[in-house]
């Protein structure tokens, strides 16, 4: 995983992990992908997103142990 792709800030969405520069959650991305939605269902829905922060998100949620 790309450092610095997940980043935690107290001032952006309550302090959930996003995707840096966005305000588009890890949990947003797992959600999406727990529904079925493929990677280029959520890319389209969220165009400033890239399948590296994805892919970043998957890592980070199973590393972490994310639920959603």
């Amino acid at each position: 995983m790309k450092k610095g792709l997940i980043v935690s800030n107290p001032a952006i969405m309550m302090g959930k992990p996003v995707i840096a520069g966005t305000r588009i959650t890890v949990e947003l991305i797992l959600e999406k992908m727990a529904a079925g939605e493929t990677e280029d269902q959520i890319l389209e829905a969220h165009p400033r997103l890239t399948r590296e922060a994805i892919s970043a998100a998957l890592d980070f949620g199973s590393q972490n142990n994310v639920h959603t």
